[in-house]
């Protein structure tokens, strides 16, 4: 009934395109970042645990911050899956975008499968270069600072 509705106003609304679900406009790397530095961290904080005199509380700890890594890996292949499949468009998205997101998918992933730091390190790293991308995107300038949290790590931020 709705369709049939508003077919009859075809010929009199204007065609609107948007480049997401709700055309907001607003895209931001940040979040992902911070859920990368936050899969690090996590890593972190597994690897200091001293399982020695392994116990309950132990125990516990080792699964609540496996739990919540690999939830924060998940939250970084969200945020770049909006950015890449809402925001992209182009040429970029061929020659550079859809392999740096895959590339994030897949570490995101190898990060939570394991406890290497270095795919950490890595995550972040690609995070960082979709930053980059991003920012370029807009004609924003960036710079890299190191985070004033743990792990302390270096991070892309627009140069504003």
């Amino acid at each position: 009934m709705l369709h049939t509705l508003i077919s009859k106003f075809d010929d009199k609304i204007d065609t609107a395109s948007a480049h997401c679900d709700i055309p907001c406009g607003i895209y931001d790397p940040q979040p992902a970042l911070y859920h990368a530095l936050s899969v690090v961290r996590q890593m972190d904080i597994l690897l200091a645990i001293d399982t020695k005199d392994m116990n309950v509380t132990t125990a516990m700890q080792i699964a609540r911050n496996t739990a919540e890594k690999e939830k924060q890996a998940e939250k970084v292949k969200a945020e770049v899956r909006i950015i890449w499949g809402d925001f992209i468009k182009g040429d970029i998205l061929k020659d550079q975008a859809s392999e740096l997101a895959h590339n994030i998918m897949m570490k995101a992933s190898k990060c939570k499968q394991d406890l290497h730091r270095e795919d950490g390190l890595a995550l972040v790293e690609l995070v960082n270069d979709f930053a980059e991308m991003f920012w370029k995107m807009k004609d924003v300038k960036t710079k890299r600072v190191t985070a004033p949290y743990a792990p302390g790590l270096e991070v892309v931020y627009p140069d504003l």
